[in-house]
């Protein structure tokens, strides 16, 4: 999945033929759009900042990656399996701002109009659902390109899954080029390399004395943690073969909660996730409401656009 060098930006002809979907992380879209846009608000007050980024973000993605298939998945809430092995899992998140909270049914009505799929189940993580959407894709002879700031995501990548992430100024699909370039270890060894150094973001502690740098080296030598504790006894380091000794029950649950849960969510169809078609008289009243001009005035140009084709 290259890269046009050229511009540095993401030629959607050079990815591979045939089916393409393009899985979207509902949430960290929609947060990444309510940071970035100040404040914007519809005619009647209401706060429209995170509905404009993401749909704009949305169609950016698009463009991009000209997928036949798109799904926006949601978190809907914390594993269950996951907060019983570690209480503190996700723990320190602040809670959702209001201003964001009231937005997602209008994003979600939004999605509905422009015949976009998105799915939500309670008690299921989006990471984990994303996770399995993309494997049974593939093993249905698509390819899968997964938009996400989150690093777990690392763990799937190979030739029929890239990763865009929002934060790669360069807006390629990552390989296991760009994974084995960030992290130092394959796609295979990112969640043992995430248990070492652990995830400040899930509230994942790491063993004592290892970061990234020195994760990366374990990884190379040894291959996988298990083989590591196997042949303890060659790590160089009296302090790093202690810290390492005492953290063996810490890294079996680490990696047990790195690990991304491909059942989650049952089946996946991929014909459920097909482009469908706009309902523009809804998406012209959805704009109108939230005040949208641009938006409306370039869905009135396809309109009319699809109008002279048809004569």
């Amino acid at each position: 999945m290259p890269t046009d060098s050229n511009s540095g930006r993401l030629s959607a002809l050079q990815l591979p033929a045939g089916d393409r979907l393009l899985v979207v992380d509902g949430h960290a879209y929609a947060y990444r759009a309510f940071h970035a846009i100040r404040q914007l608000n519809s005619p009647d007050g209401a706060p429209t900042n995170a509905i404009y980024g993401f749909i704009k973000m949305l169609g950016k993605l698009r463009l991009l990656t000209a997928p036949s298939h798109l799904l926006v998945i949601w978190d809907g809430g914390l594993s269950a399996e996951r907060t019983k092995a570690h209480a503190s899992y996700k723990a320190q998140r602040p809670p959702m701002p209001e201003g964001l909270a009231q937005q997602f049914d209008e994003i979600i009505e939004y999605l509905r109009a422009a015949g976009i799929a998105s799915w939500c189940q309670d008690g299921a993580e989006a990471d984990d659902r994303i996770a399995a959407v993309a494997r049974q894709a593939v093993a249905g002879g698509a390819s899968v390109i997964i938009a996400s700031s989150d690093k777990d995501f690392m763990q799937l990548v190979n030739s029929r899954i890239g990763l865009i992430n929002p934060n790669d100024r360069i807006e390629r699909i990552w390989t296991d080029a760009e994974v084995v370039a960030k992290a130092g270890v394959r796609p295979d060894q990112i969640v043992d390399w995430l248990s070492l150094i652990g995830d400040s973001v899930d509230n994942i502690p790491g063993v004592r004395g290892i970061g990234p740098k020195t994760a990366t080296e374990l990884l190379v030598q040894f291959g996988t943690i298990e083989v590591l504790f196997q042949r303890l006894e060659e790590v160089s380091s009296d302090r790093l073969r202690a810290s390492l000794a005492g953290a063996r029950d810490d890294l079996r649950r680490n990696q047990e909660l790195i690990r991304l849960r491909e059942e989650v969510g049952g089946e996946f169809a991929l014909a459920d996730a097909r482009l469908g078609d706009e309902d523009q008289v809804k998406l012209t009243e959805l704009f109108r409401r939230w005040g949208f001009r641009s938006m409306q005035s370039e869905l009135a140009a396809r309109q009319e656009s699809m109008q002279g084709q048809l004569l």
